[in-house]
């Protein structure tokens, strides 16, 4: 399908929806499993592209795992930490978690690895990881020597010992958790300081999901103390909460349309960072309550107020607060996200892009953006080929009309079937 045209909503919402398993505690999960020692079940997984992505590279890497794509299931026989296969080519495609998560555990295997993506992959910096790794002795570069995938790495007989480094994570902080993950792994630890303005919420998701499977670690300011000799135990039931990412989009959706929805599963704490969305919503006018089976998030369909918030704790939802600001009654400010210029897509220049092609007054900066109250008009909204992008303007389209989304089918990244999700708001259930 080319595109979709989003149809308002004409009534307030009355519904409940359970989203996804998220994706990036499975991506975790995932790597967690395959490094602790027997078979693990992860249940409520999120799978979708990336997901599958990282799966599929376990796979070449040589171990078992049993995918239930009904049953939202992975089985994974984990081998203690041991890599099954002597190097090998791998495609993380545009998961940008497979490809920084797989480049630290490939540290505990031996030979030779090439890791690449597609094209937009090819595009985003990993250079501050390989200076990280370089510097604790592996051997890594980026194949074009320009900071980007494609990169071969190479494991010796005497495999990675760890050690004392400092990381740039102002870029990403999937560069910490790729090093954090495999460290308690290393016959030294790992000692990390960590400089720039990391996403912390996702470090620290990283550390408590460490602690679930078996691994200590020590989070003190800007250094971070992973003891070697560790070892990660199986887990016979791991069950991955619902994307809260995902679950912004339908608590943006109530407050913007009006009425409720209840986001089954989720709760006031969870691991991670994006829950606070929830917190921002109610801020701007929207009434959040947390209950025994989820969270139930309400509006009155006017009468939103903009914020001025800096997102580096959650950059992920910072489309989801662009496309509901030009609705607000006072100006939005977004700050402190200039990295996501290196996501799927520059989403702060596509964010300007489409706003303005919507009709909305808004001024760009270098690390963020700033979004007038505005009316919203007809339009194709382009996505470049990026799920967030076409999932936070499809909630614009359920206020105003004519918004057309185009490459839907890009969602398949994170949540293959949102779109079939938001029809259902139009169906209130009693």
């Amino acid at each position: 399908m080319d595109e979709i045209e989003i149809v308002p909503l004409r009534h307030p919402l009355a519904t409940s929806i359970r989203v996804p398993g998220s994706k990036s505690i499975t991506n975790r999960a995932l790597l967690l499993a395959a490094m602790a020692d027997g078979r693990s079940t992860i249940s409520a997984a999120g799978l979708n592209d990336d997901t599958r992505r990282m799966a599929a590279a376990l796979g070449t890497l040589g171990f078992e795992l049993a995918v239930d794509e009904g049953a939202a299931r992975v089985v994974v026989d984990g081998r203690g930490g041991v890599i099954p296969t002597r190097g090998g080519e791998l495609d993380t495609g545009g998961a940008g978690t497979a490809m920084r998560f797989l480049l630290g555990f490939l540290t505990l295997g031996r030979g030779r690895f090439r890791l690449d993506g597609n094209r937009r992959m090819r595009e985003r910096p990993i250079g501050p990881l390989l200076d990280t790794l370089a510097a604790l002795g592996v051997s890594v570069r980026a194949e074009r020597d320009n900071g980007c995938p494609p990169v071969l790495i190479e494991i010796g007989e005497d495999g990675m010992q760890g050690g004392a480094a400092r990381i740039d994570a102002a870029i990403s902080s999937q560069f910490v958790s790729a090093l954090l993950m495999p460290a308690p792994l290393w016959p030294r630890g790992l000692e990390l300081t960590v400089t720039g303005e990391a996403a912390r919420p996702f470090i620290t998701m990283t550390l408590g999901l460490m602690e679930r499977w078996g691994a200590s670690a020590t989070m003190r300011g800007g250094k971070i103390v992973v003891p070697g000799g560790q070892c990660y135990a199986a887990q016979n039931n791991f069950e991955v909460e619902p994307d809260a990412s995902s679950a912004s989009y339908f608590a943006a959706a109530a407050a913007l349309v009006g009425g409720s929805v209840t986001l089954t599963g989720l709760k006031a704490d969870s691991v991670q960072g994006d829950i606070a969305f929830m917190k921002l919503l109610e801020r701007m006018g929207a009434r959040v309550e947390w209950r025994a089976d989820g969270v139930k998030v309400s509006g009155s369909g006017e009468n939103l107020t903009g914020a001025d918030i800096a997102m580096g704790g959650m950059p992920d939802l910072v489309p989801t607060l662009a496309a509901i600001a030009p609705f607000c009654s006072s100006p939005t400010r977004i700050r402190g996200v200039s990295f996501i210029r290196h996501h799927e897509s520059d989403r702060l220049r596509a964010l300007a892009t489409e706003l303005q092609r919507l009709g909305a007054s808004v001024h760009e900066y270098e690390d963020g953006m700033l979004i007038e109250p505005s009316r919203i008009g007809a339009a194709a909204v382009e996505t470049y080929d990026d799920h967030r992008i076409a999932m936070g303007f499809a909630v614009a389209g359920l206020k105003s009309a004519g918004i057309r989304i185009r490459n839907p089918g890009c969602v398949s990244k994170t949540y293959p079937d949102f779109f079939r999700d938001l029809a259902r708001l139009a169906h209130p259930q009693t």
